[in-house]
């Protein structure tokens, strides 16, 4: 089976999305000894300019090889990072990803499953702030273009609200992490 690990955070050893993601292989990995993992770290390596090239094949080859995607996707500014569009727009490719046809677009990246570790500092899952969440909903609606409906979201949020609320969020997302059925897609 192969992985794709896909970390956006920018704060290094001080990000919850990257320790969850981490996990989240980490479980795969216990569960799969066959497991062939490949990492991409895009904020460590950006991926630069969109002239074409070597790198750009290269990203949307991982992203194709893959049976299973993790992401580390924090929410910055109620989206995603800058560097995790720039991977999307890689691996976003039409012909290779999607297709249109006279009924309008047509994925052609199904079968595969995508797990995304996301990172809030405040609550946006329910409630007012929920119309303010520009980062879940995006990525379901970019993979689900890409034709992949296997996508689960393991969420810690109210990061920043007070230690009790940290603490509580990253409990419940680890335990979520435990809890992940860890099939191929």
């Amino acid at each position: 089976m192969n992985l794709l690990h896909i970390d956006s955070s920018a704060l290094g050893t001080r990000s919850v999305s990257r320790e969850l993601s981490a996990a989240i292989v980490a479980a795969f990995a216990d569960r799969h000894p066959d497991l062939h993992v490949i990492s991409r770290d895009l904020a460590a390596a950006p991926l630069g300019d969109w002239s074409p090239g070597h790198t750009e094949d290269a990203v949307l080859e991982e992203f194709l090889a893959a049976d299973v995607v993790v992401i580390g996707a924090p929410m910055y500014n109620f989206g995603i990072p800058s560097q995790l569009k720039a991977w999307i727009d890689r691996i976003c490719v039409a012909g290779r990803t999607f297709r249109y046809d006279a009924g309008g677009p047509v994925g052609l990246a199904g079968g595969k499953r995508v797990v995304i570790a996301s990172a809030r500092g405040g609550r946006y899952a329910e409630g007012a702030a929920a119309a303010f969440d520009f980062q879940e909903p995006y990525l379901r609606k970019v993979f689900g273009f890409l034709g992949i409906t296997d996508v689960e979201v393991i969420r810690a949020e109210g990061l920043a609200l007070d230690e009790d609320h940290r603490a509580q969020a990253l409990a419940a997302a680890r335990d979520a992490v435990t809890a992940l059925r860890l099939r191929a897609a």
